[in-house]
């Protein structure tokens, strides 16, 4: 008997769509703000979190418009223009490494995501719900506040977060935060390349590419690699050689690749 394969689905995929925030938003809330991360997996740079805010009379999103990781740099840069007019308020916040490897990848996490809320929030007002992406609220401040918070970390009245697994891939403001948070995480690690030219930043934007590998392996880590993390060519590389690149002795929770560059 000869199996056969099962045909490809040639359908479009579907477009991000603010059905989601408009039932949230309709729930009582007067200001959403999609939120998605970038960076979380790469060896060097900051982390960042995009955030877009949106109201019951936004209108549908750019055409075009996906989760960041489905489309390719020309696509994401071509769609800056519109999303600049889209929503009421748009901002990137950033971690750097060395938040990073003073608190861990969760409160850096929370760190970033602040610091674009507080942006926001300075032109619209406090926003009353976040839409974030995945499983795991990284935002919310943990009970134990005082064991993962840095102390510039800024501090804003809690909104309320509603978690959606892939809602980067159907929530449009989320779709649209994930693209304004991974072009201006790549600008950012395209022009610090040109300080550290051996590790290809303006290829891998940190992430663990052949040559990037290769090159933390004959130099080593520099100031911008997370350097709590388990390099190669490191001392704890050595030790837990075998093990996969970001275990969790050096480096906590949360810590695996989460995207392509």
């Amino acid at each position: 008997m000869t199996l056969l394969a099962a045909p490809r689905s040639t359908a479009p995929r579907a477009a991000p769509h603010l059905r989601h925030e408009r039932v949230l938003l309709r729930d009582g809330a007067r200001l959403l703000a999609g939120m998605d991360e970038v960076g979380r997996g790469s060896l060097a740079g900051p982390v960042s979190v995009g955030v877009v805010v949106v109201d019951v009379s936004t209108r549908s999103a750019p055409k075009g418009v996906a989760d960041s990781k489905l489309l390719a740099p020309a696509a994401r840069t071509r769609l800056l223009p519109a999303l600049g007019r889209w929503g009421l308020a748009r901002a990137v916040g950033h971690a750097s490494a060395a938040e990073i490897d003073e608190v861990g990848i969760i409160a850096a996490l929370r760190l970033a995501g602040t610091r674009a809320l507080t942006a926001v929030t300075e032109v619209v007002g406090p926003v009353d719900v976040v839409l974030l992406d995945g499983s795991h609220d990284w935002l919310s401040q943990p009970a134990q506040a005082d064991l993962f918070t840095l102390e510039a970390e800024p501090t804003l009245p809690a909104p309320r977060v509603h978690l959606k697994v892939k809602a980067d891939r159907t929530c449009a403001s989320v779709a649209a935060a994930s693209v304004l948070a991974k072009c201006e995480r790549d600008a950012l690690m395209v022009g610090l390349a040109a300080e550290h030219p051996a590790y290809r930043w303006d290829e891998n934007k940190g992430y663990a590419s052949p040559e990037h590998m290769a090159a933390l392996r004959e130099l080593g880590p520099c100031v911008l690699h997370r350097r709590s993390w388990r390099l190669p060519g490191t001392v704890a590389d050595e030790i837990l050689e075998g093990e996969p690149l970001g275990g969790e002795a050096f480096l906590g929770p949360g810590t695996g690749p989460d995207e392509v560059f």
